[in-house]
């Protein structure tokens, strides 16, 4: 008589092996925290609107639930997530530190000048330096495209959609 036995396991292999169980989680947490902010938002509504303000958050809840259930049968069931091709990337080379660092500076210096500055000038510190941080040195085309960008998302959140940017000492001018 032969028995074969089966490899055995570790827990933290298994979860290794079923990593997509991470993504799985995320949403249901975000589902649970959609459901908690409808609960603990104040009613509001009236007559005119029978579904309310909470319709959509309800419904976003229920789909992100649904998602993460899905994804996490579909795992279980031997589903796995395809890796990343690297048409034109090299997945083998170590992260570019330095840009990414240079990244995070212009990131974190644009929300500092945003108060102080305004967003058209934050945001051409921003565009120009991100374009600056992936490796363009067009000096005289980079800053006038990236203020160009800056200055046209202002106008049409300002003006057209009326989401009240900063516009810092350019208020003035423009």
């Amino acid at each position: 008589m032969t028995t074969t036995t089966k490899p055995t396991t570790t827990p933290i292999a298994w979860l290794r092996d079923r990593s997509e169980l991470g993504v799985s989680a995320l949403l249901f947490a975000a589902g649970v925290l959609v459901f908690l902010d409808v609960a603990i938002a104040p009613r509001s509504g009236n007559a005119a609107d029978p579904l309310g303000p909470n319709a959509v958050p309800i419904l976003l809840g229920v789909l992100l639930l649904l998602l993460a259930v899905l994804l996490t049968v579909d795992v279980l069931r031997g589903g796995r997530g395809e890796a990343e091709g690297g048409e034109d990337v090299d997945l083998t080379a170590p992260t570019d530190k330095r840009t990414v660092l240079m990244l995070a500076g212009v990131l974190v210096a644009t929300a500092a000048l945003i108060p102080v500055l305004g967003w058209p000038i934050a945001g051409t510190v921003l565009f120009w330096g991100a374009t600056y941080a992936l490796g363009s040195r067009a000096f005289p085309r980079d800053p006038l495209i990236a203020a160009a960008v800056s200055l046209t998302t202002w106008l049409v959140f300002d003006a057209l959609l009326g989401v009240d940017l900063p516009g810092g000492p350019l208020m003035g001018l423009i």
